[in-house]
């Protein structure tokens, strides 16, 4: 089996990233209002994340689209703070490890913009992804920070990026 690849998006892979991450969305059962499956975003993901301080990134397997995830400011704040986005795994690249290098990966970037720290919002029962986040060094918080327009998210998550 080849090994899984992690790249920058790019614009052919605006409707497999899409489907990819709508379909992962109805697996769980995630509502369709006040989550990442009603964002105009979603469509147009290489355009969305094609400015400074900004990346998004495909896990690429056999040339099939299996996850993504992405780093922007946090939308509505103003600390330097960026938000680990729209990070969502097809059912074959879950429980191989990938998460963490996509994590890893997200947060170099996070970094290299010059962040201090990461968001996140999930689902509260999400459990294996609030257990990836929280092993990789995410802890919940009490309350959102900013505004991202997800109100159906309500567990809260920060990582510290200055260490």
């Amino acid at each position: 089996m080849p090994t899984p690849t992690i790249r920058e998006i790019n614009i052919e892979d605006n409707p497999h990233v899409a489907k990819c991450v709508r379909d992962v969305l109805i697996e769980f059962g995630v509502p369709k209002v006040g989550t990442a499956y009603e964002d105009a975003s979603l469509d147009c993901m290489y355009e969305t994340y094609n400015h400074p301080k900004m990346v998004y990134l495909v896990l690429e397997e056999n040339s099939q689209i299996i996850g993504s995830a992405g780093i922007a400011k946090l939308d509505n704040h103003n600390g330097n703070i960026c938000e680990l986005q729209k990070m969502y795994f097809a059912p074959e690249a879950r429980g191989r490890g990938l998460g963490t290098k996509m994590i890893a990966k997200c947060l170099e970037y996070a970094k290299d913009f010059g962040f201090e720290a990461c968001y996140l919002e999930t689902m509260p029962y999400m459990d294996a992804a609030r257990a990836l986040y929280a092993k990789n060094g995410f802890e919940i918080i009490d309350k959102p920070l900013g505004n991202t327009g997800h109100y159906s998210c309500t567990v809260y998550m920060l990582k510290n990026l200055k260490n």
